[in-house]
């Protein structure tokens, strides 16, 4: 059987796309592990400002005792906040992309201080989901539930 050069582009054209396709999913989850990261460094800080540049405007940020946030609301009680994070860890965090979308799990361990001196552990199981919005990804929700 003869084979020409014809017959073999396209079998060396497929196989060389399949190659670009990963490269941009690791780029993406780069860019989603940053603004992870970026995250975890505003609400550690209680910077409405830096978590607000990371929230996509249609927000569902839900907590382990069930309150449910909106951007609105998130970026105002991180504002006015009782409390300070003494520590704030995202252990283990896993990211992956599917098209225009990323789930994120981690497991959330922290320490808060109030004002009154008291100090509360925190150790949760968070979800989020974050949607590619042109060229940056947003977080669009988070669920948290208690370990």
């Amino acid at each position: 059987m003869d084979i020409d050069r014809r017959q073999l582009a396209l079998p060396a054209l497929a196989l060389g796309l399949l190659t670009v396709v990963p490269a941009f999913a690791g780029a993406d989850e780069d860019a989603v592990a940053k603004n992870v990261e970026a995250f975890r460094v505003a609400q550690a800080a209680g910077n409405a400002e830096g978590l607000a540049s990371l929230c996509a405007d249609d927000l569902s940020y839900s907590h382990s005792n069930a309150k449910v946030d909106t951007k609105a609301s998130l970026l105002d009680g991180t504002a006015k906040a009782n409390y300070k994070w003494t520590s704030l860890d995202y252990k283990d965090p896993t990211v992956r992309v599917v098209g225009p979308a990323a789930i994120v799990r981690f497991t959330f361990v922290g320490e808060q201080e109030f004002t009154d001196g008291k100090k509360t552990p925190q150790n949760l199981h968070i979800l989020m989901n974050w949607q590619k919005q042109g060229n940056d990804w947003k977080l669009l929700s988070r669920a948290a539930t208690k370990l």
